[in-house]
């Protein structure tokens, strides 16, 4: 029979093969990947609009650091031209994809909330990408669905980040499955929710995670079997789901 020791031995070795999700569990270690990784090569405008964006009341709705980083990063690996983001806050994501576009690249924002997005317009427009960004305020629904009804519109995006309305996600997916090219990417935010997909139905969360965390759970399910995408959902930030196009 195994002693205490043995079974917090075994707990514990487990618990290493697991990875990022360990990584992300220790302050220490996220921090030193902000400080070694992020901060180091931080733009100075996301690190003036992210230090606006902590003081905000709202702050937690905000795309991390290193997240922001990653999309900045991604952007430029696939190439991307013409893009949307769906959900905008102050727009610490959204310059990080402005930054990371060639001048003639484009941007399709959409938020509820015009107020906080012009909070960080004025960094937006000193780090010289605000001509990149196309934003129309209210419900994406509308937008996306008079975007579906022109063909033309069909296949056009090479890049779509969504951080909005977790209740709305299957219904977005539903139409960016259309806007997005064969090949292109399509990235859901949170997908991983406080880490609340895994906690037990009787576990405290806060009103809202537990409120958001079916949807979120819906969408899992069905991205995972989608056969018109590849999925890989990665432990970056609150989890980002990367979804490619391919067929």
């Amino acid at each position: 029979m195994a002693t205490n020791a043995e079974e917090q031995q075994s707990q514990a070795g487990r618990h290493q093969e697991v990875g990022h999700k360990s990584l992300l569990q220790s302050d220490a270690l996220y921090q030193y990947i902000l400080e070694t990784s992020v901060y180091p090569r931080e733009p100075e405008s996301m690190k003036e609009l992210r230090e606006i964006t902590a003081k905000h009341p709202w702050n937690l709705m905000t795309t991390s650091a290193d997240e922001g980083q990653f999309l900045n990063m991604l952007i430029k690996l696939v190439n991307a031209k013409n893009t949307m983001e769906i959900g905008v806050y102050t727009g610490y994501s959204l310059l990080a994809t402005a930054l990371a576009l060639p001048d003639d690249g484009k941007i399709l924002a959409m938020d509820i909330n015009r107020e906080n997005y012009e909070l960080g317009l004025p960094v937006i427009q000193k780090a010289g990408v605000a001509h990149k960004i196309e934003f129309k305020e209210g419900p994406a629904m509308p937008v996306l669905d008079e975007l579906v009804q022109d063909e033309k519109n069909h296949g056009s995006f090479d890049f779509i980040f969504v951080d909005a309305d977790k209740d709305n996600y299957i219904n977005y997916h539903k139409r960016l499955i259309d806007l997005v090219k064969v090949g292109g990417l399509i990235g859901y935010d949170n997908t991983l929710w406080n880490g609340s997909v895994v906690a037990p139905p009787d576990a405290p969360l806060r009103k809202y995670v537990r409120y958001y965390r079916d949807f979120v759970l819906e969408l899992n399910k069905a991205l995972a079997v989608d056969p018109r995408i590849e999925i890989c959902m990665l432990p970056v930030g609150d989890g980002i789901t990367l979804c490619r196009r391919i067929k």
